[in-house]
């Protein structure tokens, strides 16, 4: 799948698990929009059990069109990794397969990262319609933790559309999970490695066929992953305020106690050697992060 740098600036890369009546529909429309607009097009078949492969092999010699397979359901972070690898241009942009995102959209968020030199643009659906509440809750705890353990600016971090710089998206897709935390981590990766991440927002359609496979344990399962990128980048964010609040509640508890006379508190006393015990533990867990990171900007 050669290119022209010139010409072929954007790669859409699509991850597909079961979509065979969405597909039907939506990937005549898709390779139309990419040929219009001289973009390249990888859909990674993430092991789908129904028709999607005979779908996908129906347009496989369309220029510039590329099929991924996995033989086994690897699971969608794992399905955009595959496909990121491949990417050639510049620019990759992400949207899932179920034909919500509106193509004209894609243009959009192409030339705003050109414009404003961005390292990534989320597409919001922060004026979409609500969804059931089962999938409110999980993308509402997914932002309150997120917001908690680190500093951050996106309102839609697991939007599934999104734009990057294709150097940076196959350096940090290594530390991603293989499920549908990727979105929520990949972003986070670049907020914390300070690379422009700027949000617009955009349309969503109805979904054509299907149901979102978005819930609270995929909620649950972003929560770990998002201590496990805070654990390489920023130990201290966890084990500092944890110590903090250990050493006031140690003081809290023993002073008054030994104030009437009553000795040391051994419960203060814990409380406090586990408030100096989780402030070395950062301090070291730092130094780490610190030297996976230096190794992580030499690759």
């Amino acid at each position: 799948m050669e290119y022209d740098s010139k010409i072929h600036e954007l790669t859409i890369v699509i991850p597909c698990y079961n979509e065979a009546k969405n597909l039907r529909i939506f990937l005549p429309q898709l390779i139309t929009f990419c040929k219009e607009n001289y973009y390249k097009l990888i859909i990674i078949n993430d092991g789908s059990v129904d028709e999607s492969e005979e779908i996908l092999f129906e347009y496989i010699n369309h220029e510039h069109f590329k099929i991924i397979k996995h033989k086994i359901n690897k699971g969608y972070g794992a399905a955009i990794k595959s496909g990121i690898i491949e990417v050639q241009t510049k620019f990759l942009i992400t949207i899932d397969g179920d034909g919500q995102h509106n193509l004209e959209d894609i243009k959009k968020l192409h030339q705003i990262i050109k414009e404003k030199d961005a390292d990534m643009i989320v597409g919001s659906r922060i004026n979409s319609k609500p969804h059931s509440l089962y999938r409110q809750f999980g993308k509402f705890l997914i932002r309150i933790v997120a917001k908690i353990l680190m500093p951050l600016n996106i309102y839609d971090i697991n939007s599934g559309m999104k734009i990057y710089k294709t150097e940076l998206a196959k350096k940090y897709i290594k530390l991603c999970p293989d499920t549908m935390a990727f979105s929520d981590i990949i972003t986070l990766a670049f907020i914390n490695q300070k690379y422009l991440v700027l949000e617009t927002p955009i349309n969503i359609n109805r979904r054509i066929q299907g149901e979102s496979s978005i819930s609270a344990i995929t909620a649950f399962e972003t929560t770990l992953a998002l201590f496990n990128i805070l654990m390489l980048f920023n130990p201290l964010r966890v084990f500092l305020p944890t110590s903090i609040i250990l050493l006031i509640l140690g003081l809290l508890w023993g002073i008054p106690i030994i104030i009437m006379g009553r000795g040391l508190s051994v419960g203060a006393l814990l409380a406090v050697l586990s408030s100096i015990a989780f402030f070395l533990l950062g301090l070291i867990a730092e130094q780490l992060a610190s030297f996976r990171k230096q190794l992580l900007s030499e690759k």
